[in-house]
């Protein structure tokens, strides 16, 4: 068995943070679903960017779009939402075969909307509909007017992959913001069992930001831990109504930034059950080559604790620095799609 299947039995899911037309039409994607039981598909504006930068097949499109579409942010869209499509009927099966809990792929609002509920709500409305797979699911950040708009989708039945999440607070939002979504559309008589979000934690950057001001003893611990915790929490959370399923955790931001550190240590750490972890490409084939498959999620509960409470001694704030991730996170994105919109103006 693959040693990226092997993780299936304890009940989490990978999905692959990355999409292109080549993986699509080289049936490069079909294999790993066969082989590897990858379980759905992320995409955001840098992996767009540099797929449409590097692959031949995208590059080719791009003159006759201008006869099509009249912006950039049209063409883009014209060029890809075709290929989420696809590859949301290449998961249709795996998303029929688990009554709608795996099988999903994600395309996200533009980032300039980060701040504008009402624009994002709207925004999530058209792509919804303009995508039209049940198995698709709308991104949107997890900034307080995202947190609107994630109430507002899930209401209106609108799968969320709510990302950009890197501190306690700013998770706990998210989850009451799913809550309400959820516990309005039920109050309005609407079916809530069908409607599925996950909550997208980076991982990665969290080591990065507070390891240089770190004793070496607790350096490379804090993600894992943050992660660790917050699946404790998840778990002891109170049910949803009407056989609504519970908003999913997602360990985004997975690869391994510190070369000192075992390069597949967000995957190997952080498996467990009814949580999904989006992998890129480089990480997916090293663990495929030597990753081990365990249920380490629970890890250390009191190893845990005593981690954050090291932290809290020495005046770290998960949630200031988790506010400061992600306002960079929002920059790196919007100037990803900057960079990708202009593609389509040359």
């Amino acid at each position: 068995m693959s040693r990226i299947k092997a993780i299936a039995p304890f009940g989490q899911q990978i999905w692959l943070d990355n999409l292109t037309r080549q993986l699509l039409d080289s049936g490069e994607l079909s294999r790993w679903i066969a082989e590897d039981a990858i379980a759905g598909v992320t995409s955001n504006p840098a992996i767009f960017h540099n797929a449409i930068r590097d692959d031949a097949a995208y590059r080719a499109a791009l003159a006759p779009l201008k006869a099509l579409a009249a912006d950039p942010e049209q063409r883009f869209e014209t060029l890809v939402l075709p290929d989420i499509r696809r590859a949301c009927d290449l998961f249709a099966p795996t998303h029929a075969a688990s009554a709608g809990r795996a099988g999903f792929v994600s395309f996200e609002v533009a980032p300039a909307l980060a701040d504008d509920a009402a624009g994002t709500l709207a925004e999530a409305r058209r792509l919804w509909a303009a995508i039209d797979r049940p198995n698709a699911m709308i991104k949107i950040p997890a900034t307080p007017a995202g947190l609107d708009a994630i109430t507002g989708a899930i209401a209106d039945g609108i799968n969320v992959n709510v990302t950009l999440i890197f501190g306690p607070a700013q998770l706990a939002a998210v989850q009451a913001a799913h809550r309400a979504g959820i516990e309005r559309r039920f109050a309005a008589g609407l079916p809530v069992d069908r409607v599925a979000s996950v909550a997208s934690v980076f991982i990665s950057r969290l080591d990065s930001r507070l390891d240089p001001q770190l004793p070496a003893g607790l350096q490379g611990r804090t993600a894992i831990a943050f992660a660790r915790d917050a699946y404790a929490r998840w778990l002891a959370q109170p049910a949803l109504p009407g056989g609504a399923r519970p908003q999913q955790l997602l360990w985004a931001s997975t690869s391994t930034k510190n070369p000192a550190y075992r390069d597949v240590i967000y995957v190997e750490q952080l498996i467990g059950a009814d949580t999904v972890n989006t992998v890129p490409d480089a990480t997916l084939a090293a663990f495929r080559d030597h990753g081990e498959a365990a249920a380490t999620l629970a890890g250390d509960p009191a190893a845990t604790a005593e981690h954050l409470a090291a932290l809290a001694a020495l005046g770290i704030d998960l949630d200031a620095i988790g506010n400061e991730l992600l306002a960079a996170g929002l920059r790196q994105f919007a100037d990803a799609f900057a960079q990708l919109l202009r593609l389509f103006d040359a």
